[in-house]
């Protein structure tokens, strides 16, 4: 029983850990694709005005 007990936490830690760098990387992606699409608005703006 210890075994399986073993194996089962190691399974949950390595989800676990493989779900918070996806997460990461997933947040830092949607982040910089937001920054883009509001530095390109803003220059449109820009251009508008002048």
């Amino acid at each position: 029983m210890d075994e399986q007990l073993r194996i089962i936490l190691i399974i949950i830690v390595s989800v676990s850990i493989f779900g918070l760098l996806v997460f990461v990387f997933v947040k830092n992606y949607v982040r910089q694709k937001i920054n883009n699409l509001v530095e390109e608005e803003e220059k449109v703006k820009k251009t508008k005005v002048d």
